[in-house]
């Protein structure tokens, strides 16, 4: 009877540690269910968001986009400058484009607003106008203006293959662009451009030249632009234009 008592009391404990057990691994279980139930919760939150943003993103590039090209074309572009209360050839709309990473001037694909506007956080047209003074920030700073300065040429090339852009245009486009920084230095420029005959179009590497011209040189002194550096011959007759015109 002892040993049968000592047996069914080692069975009971026995019993009872395996009941924890597997209590315990239970809880474990539930923790774990609760746990992932809450991280897919969590995660199903901001892809909802991003989604819900992407969709008013889209019905607002809906709003201006050309229903054959399925696309942002000039019309729309002019449609949505009016809403922006700003002329289209402010410049804060290159700002925009570059912005998007548009590659076809004139035109906005779905892709490129999609990914400009997500960055500028501006589903509709009051956040776009808002967000124009933080663009014009980042474009102005100095590791991006130069990058904004090359993709505003590359973006005037309207046809594939296309290396040169013609004076008129570049004229317009010194304006727009570098005069932001270098208003006296492009109104010389421009005179030049205009009156001289022996260039007809500009290209990449005369436009970083200008850039570098009147970010580099003292102006309008010039007392350190030597012509035996690796200056585009087109500002070496500048120059000289310049000092011959001194007066």
């Amino acid at each position: 009877m002892r040993r049968a008592s000592r047996k069914s009391s080692s069975t009971a404990a026995t019993a009872s540690a395996g009941a924890e057990q597997v209590n315990e691994k239970q809880n474990r279980k539930r923790k774990g269910v609760s746990t992932n139930l809450t991280s897919r919760k969590a995660q199903r939150g901001p892809t909802k968001a991003v989604s819900k943003e992407v969709e008013r993103i889209d019905q607002f590039f809906y709003t201006y986009a050309d229903n054959s090209s399925g696309m942002i074309d000039p019309e729309g572009i002019e449609t949505l400058c009016a809403h922006l209360e700003v002329p289209h050839t402010d410049v804060r709309i290159l700002m925009l484009a570059w912005k998007m990473g548009c590659e076809k001037q004139g035109y906005f694909t779905l892709d490129e607003w999609r990914n400009g506007l997500k960055a500028l956080r501006a589903d509709n047209i009051s956040k776009l106008k808002k967000a124009f003074p933080e663009l014009v920030q980042e474009v102005m700073r100095t590791t991006n203006f130069m990058e904004f300065y090359t993709y505003a040429f590359r973006y005037c090339l309207t046809e594939d293959k296309k290396k040169c852009i013609e004076i008129p245009v570049a004229c317009e486009l010194l304006n727009l662009v570098l005069a932001l920084q270098f208003r006296p230095q492009v109104d010389k420029l421009n005179n030049y451009l205009k009156y001289q005959n022996d260039y007809k179009v500009i290209n990449m590497d005369q436009w970083i030249g200008f850039f570098r011209f009147c970010n580099e040189i003292n102006f309008p002194s010039l007392d350190n632009y030597d012509s035996d550096l690796a200056w585009p011959l087109i500002l070496d007759n500048f120059v000289e234009w310049l000092r011959e015109n001194k007066s």
